[in-house]
């Protein structure tokens, strides 16, 4: 199976066709990764000067906008320019959305939005601790945010001036990689997840789910072997196209590009067309108990 489910869209928004939102759907589901290479995401005359990795302010790995607040975090920009890449970003994931509702419309009911991001800064050369590291191979998990098997669902669009591509690792089926890794994670601990929630770390109690996930998370990336020596594919998302995808479930590491905004949906697992492939079913079926 490609990595790569390719589809001809050149609107943000519908009505599309029946036989494409199912296509849409079926490829998400297991596992691939959307890919809209006409779909680029305009930038309006008087943004042009957003595109600067200057409007970082260098402590963040992105700026993002918060749905919540609807404040801006991770950026040094005042005044006029901070309102204009406010802006900037609220059409972004105003049309991000719409994408999604039109094209999936069996998840719309239950779609929640959340953080909008720009990454302005270069990938490649970047130094993290290897938790932090996007650039090995992970499956996304929120350390602070419980999701309680919901689903992360993420598009990105590459917006960079320079022309400059965006390079990706897409890795084995999740399925596999929890076998390889599940029986070598720590039991899940109610003590340890009320702790944390009660003192504020998380935003609610983690599930056995969550602690799972953040096992998968921070395990697959300190395996050297499996960082080393695993299933993966490289890919190109050339400037002014657009991607979409599962990020619990497609193994992806960022190994390089600048100047991609990012959007960020919850789903619920009862909204999926078939939530057995969802990754808490998968789990649930290699442990054997219930995790939520």
């Amino acid at each position: 199976m490609s990595v790569l489910e390719t589809l001809d869209l050149a609107a943000w928004s519908g009505p599309f066709p029946q036989a494409l939102q199912h296509q849409a759907c079926s490829a998400l589901e297991r596992g691939q990764v959307l890919f809209f290479p006409r779909l680029p995401f305009a930038f309006r005359a008087d943004e042009q000067d957003l595109l600067s990795p200057t409007l970082s302010d260098g402590k963040a790995k992105n700026i993002s906008l918060d749905p919540a607040t609807n404040a801006l975090k991770g950026t040094n920009s005042a005044g006029d320019v901070n309102h204009r890449l406010h802006g900037m970003m609220e059409r972004f994931a105003q049309s991000a959305t719409r994408l999604v509702k039109d094209l999936l419309p069996r998840y719309a009911p239950s779609l929640e939005r959340a953080r909008t991001s720009f990454r302005p800064v270069e990938i490649a050369g970047r130094h993290y601790s290897p938790i932090k590291d996007d650039t090995l191979l992970h499956v996304d998990a929120f350390p602070s945010q419980p999701m309680r098997g919901r689903r992360i669902l993420r598009l990105f669009s590459n917006i960079a001036p320079d022309g400059n591509a965006r390079l990706w690792h897409v890795g084995e089926p999740f399925d596999s990689f929890a076998q390889k890794f599940a029986n070598r994670l720590p039991r899940p601990k109610p003590a340890a997840a009320w702790v944390l929630s009660t003192v504020g770390i998380t935003k609610g109690r983690r599930s056995a789910y969550d602690q799972l996930m953040l096992g998968l998370h921070d395990r697959g990336k300190l395996d050297r072997a499996h960082q080393e020596n695993g299933v993966r594919e490289k890919v190109s998302f050339p400037s002014g196209t657009t991607w979409l995808c599962f990020t619990d479930q497609v193994l992806h590491a960022a190994l390089a590009g600048r100047f991609a905004l990012e959007q960020t949906f919850h789903i619920d697992v009862a909204a999926m067309a078939e939530p057995d492939r969802s990754p808490l079913r998968v789990l649930e079926r290699l442990t054997g108990a219930a995790l939520v």
